[in-house]
């Protein structure tokens, strides 16, 4: 027990001087419900973290986040990490060995030449603009998605909104922090992928599609090329310049955190979810569960042919990665969870939310292979990889159906798979092929459920690490840390994948979980009845109104 005990207080002292000494790094992911901050030390461990929450508001029809709230949530998270850390360690956090910023990808924030924000920031969730994105892809051969920020920048152009003419640059919301912290506008290859395509040879945007964008728009469009408009994209590991003292203002006002930290390239939450799994090399790919839902796979070679379900963007690095993402994920999920906590309230047996959400999901288990004829859809917003410009979340059942509480939690697990598991066909066709399939977020930190009703999903199998809860702010903070072992030079020795390997995934313990045959006939013959009533979700966005008419009006 003594050597125990001394053992403890000699990693803790350790811990605490590797502190003391910035041999850390930071990270923060400004995720669509959640803004999280967290610290590594030495081999990528996690060591303190902070949060605050948020969520989006529907304003005059468009989904969006005011920057007051961004910076506001930012300030809350950072302040709970030093308060973490000072109290796990006895220390104050001033300085880290690199910092880095992400956040949800695409979306449109357009600013104009005196830097001030042109219209609300437009986030991935609105789904406002097929036409752009319908005349973009036939341009380009080249889908372009209706949540990428090029197609929110056309739309605006063919819709001739007043601000166009003042646009003098475009980012993301990780691109955004990133220029207030350091007054750099760039971002990482990963993220400005899901802004304008990514040339794979040289890892920047594709020069023949910005030629023919400037050509479309002619003089329609800002009065500059829309290469002037974007940020400058980055290889994971490069320079992307250091806190400025009005930046540590801005992150942390209390003046505990000091000016000079390093910055890596910020990032998009799918580049961090590949960091975080480790799923950087070909034939290796992530599920990552949130608010959305999204599946990453490394090609080892472009696709045939343009596929509107799949996204072509990078890894973090720069190399070529399918990307299968639907908009609605486990929110929906989560909801019902508020609401059996609610009712255990009234019974008078109150539960943390999330000691209700991990009994909820356990529950799953018990209920039949195929969730007892049972339907549900977990659309929130528009979806469009099934041709939903907007969303109603249903619930429905024949009455021959078998209604357990089983049935109901396995049948809204397998709503948050649905149409991932429709887009993952299409890589298939493509004869992609996969060695395994890594998952991270919230939804896998309950062991063995949603691991396991996802591998029957996709039909392949699933493995999860210890970190998977800890998500996209681990992520970028891996990805901070590999900047700073440049130890100052243009970039680090070693390339992305193999530093991860070595330095942060050598030792990793990973639970791997194969498809059992029950659950992928099951899971079949739900997406069976999945797909065949999607005509009642139709039907429910034509004839159901939401609060705020504009969205509807909107389509």
């Amino acid at each position: 027990m003594v050597e125990r005990q001394d053992e403890g207080a000699e990693r803790l002292a350790g811990l605490r001087e590797a502190i003391e000494q910035g041999r850390t790094a930071l990270g923060i992911e400004l995720g669509s419900t959640r803004i999280k901050a967290c610290l590594v030390g030495p081999a990528g461990a996690p060591l303190a973290s902070g949060s605050h929450d948020w969520e989006n508001q529907l304003v005059d029809g468009t989904w969006t986040y005011s920057l007051d709230a961004v910076w506001s949530g930012l300030q809350d998270s950072v302040t709970a990490l030093l308060r973490d850390v000072e109290r796990q360690y006895g220390v104050r956090l001033t300085t880290v060995g690199a910092l880095g910023v992400s956040a949800m990808m695409h979306g449109y924030l357009a600013f104009d030449e005196a830097d001030e924000q042109l219209v609300p920031f437009r986030t991935w969730r609105n789904t406002s603009t097929e036409r752009a994105a319908t005349e973009l892809t036939g341009l380009f051969g080249h889908n372009i998605p209706l949540r990428w920020s090029v197609a929110h920048l056309y739309q605006a152009i063919l819709d001739a909104e007043p601000h166009v003419t003042q646009v003098r640059h475009v980012t993301t919301l990780a691109g955004y922090v990133h220029w207030r912290l350091t007054g750099q506008q760039v971002l990482g290859v990963g993220d400005a992928s899901g802004m304008f395509p990514i040339d794979p040879a040289t890892k920047d945007y594709d020069q023949r599609m910005l030629a023919q964008l400037d050509e479309l728009v002619g003089d329609r469009g800002p009065g500059r090329g829309i290469a002037d408009l974007l940020p400058r994209a980055l290889p994971a590991g490069a320079d992307a310049g250091a806190l400025t003292e009005e930046g540590a203002a801005l992150l942390d006002p209390t003046g505990t955190l000091r000016p000079g930290i390093p910055l890596c390239p910020p990032e998009g939450d799918a580049g961090t979810g590949m960091v975080a799994t480790s799923s950087v090399a070909p034939r290796t790919g992530n599920v990552s569960a949130g608010t959305s839902i999204f599946a990453m796979v490394v090609l080892e070679k472009p696709l045939d042919r343009v596929h509107e379900e799949l996204d072509l963007v990078t890894t973090p690095a720069g190399d070529l990665v399918a990307m299968v993402h639907c908009n609605n994920g486990a929110s929906e999920l989560a909801a019902w969870a508020g609401l059996f906590g609610q009712f255990a309230s009234a019974l008078g047996q109150p539960a943390e939310p999330g000691a209700v959400f991990g009994a909820l999901l356990r529950s799953a288990l018990d209920g039949d292979a195929d969730g007892g004829g049972l339907l549900a859809y977990n659309y929130l917003s528009g979806e469009p990889i099934t041709g939903l410009e907007a969303g109603r979340p249903l619930f429905t059942r024949t009455p021959d159906s078998r209604l357990t509480l089983g049935n109901f939690a396995r049948t809204q697990v397998y709503s948050v798979f649905g149409t991932l598991s429709l887009g993952m066909r299409v890589l298939a066709e493509e004869q992609v092929e996969l060695d395994t399939m890594f998952a991270h977020g919230g939804l896998f930190k309950t062991e063995g459920v949603a691991q396991r009703l996802l591998a029957a999903a996709l039909g392949a199998p699933v493995a999860v690490g210890r970190t998977a809860g800890e998500g996209g702010a681990w992520g970028i903070a891996l990805l901070a840390a590999y900047r700073a072992s440049a130890h100052g030079a243009t970039a680090p020795e070693q390339d992305l994948g193999a530093y991860l390997g070595a330095e942060v995934f050598a030792d990793a313990a990973l639970d791997v979980v194969e498809p059992d045959a029950d659950d992928v006939a099951g899971f079949s013959a739900f997406l069976e009845r999945y797909s065949a009533g999607l005509a009642i979700e139709r039907a429910a966005v034509e004839t159901l109104r939401t609060r705020d008419t504009t969205q509807e009006d909107d389509r």
